[in-house]
């Protein structure tokens, strides 16, 4: 299981490049819905979205193989798994911000109990996301240094949080696409 250790340890170099980036990433979420730029990508955005919510899946796809593998000590097939549900990620938040910084928000036009359910969901998927990141990077930190103890100990709790907002991504999406202009 040691061979599968890809980096040194540098706790204080982690610490600063996970802050930093989970201060961006916030940063962006936060500018995203006070700036818009207009930038002309030559096709409609809103195909940004059904894209996002494509990578959510594969997200989600990828953690619960993820789990299989570790939970049948596949070691390294849960790391490729793992490293592709990053991969995954990042493309997510690329198409996720790229929308946000070109497209006026759109509203949910739905009413009743479903729109309470669609701002349930919504709150939960936007507050634990924003929450999770920097605990998902510290996750594959702890894992790609060997410290496996340390990676088991946060994955126990990150892991449900991250499959929850993929899922609930795809969820939202599904609820809002009839509403996109």
């Amino acid at each position: 299981m040691n061979s599968l250790k890809s980096i040194p340890k540098n706790d204080r170099l982690a610490h600063i490049i996970i802050i930093s980036l989970s201060v961006v990433v916030f940063a962006l979420v936060t500018l995203m819905r006070k700036v818009k730029l207009d930038i002309d990508f030559g096709f409609d955005t809103h195909i940004f979205p059904a894209i996002s919510a494509t990578l959510n899946s594969i997200v989600a796809i990828l953690l619960i193989v993820g789990l299989y593998f570790i939970l049948n000590k596949d070691w390294l097939n849960h790391k490729r798994s793992m490293m592709l549900a990053m991969l995954f990620s990042i493309l997510f938040l690329v198409t996720y911000v790229l929308y946000h910084f070109t497209t006026i928000e759109t509203v949910y036009g739905g009413e009743g109990f479903i729109k309470t359910i669609y701002y349930v969901l919504l709150f939960s998927h936007i507050t634990l996301a924003g929450v999770i990141l920097p605990f998902i990077l510290y996750a594959v930190y702890r894992g790609l240094t060997g410290e496996y103890h340390r990676h088991k100990k946060l994955t126990k709790w990150v892991w449900p949080i991250w499959f929850y907002v993929s899922v609930t991504g795809v969820i939202v999406y599904f609820m809002i696409s009839p509403y996109y202009a």
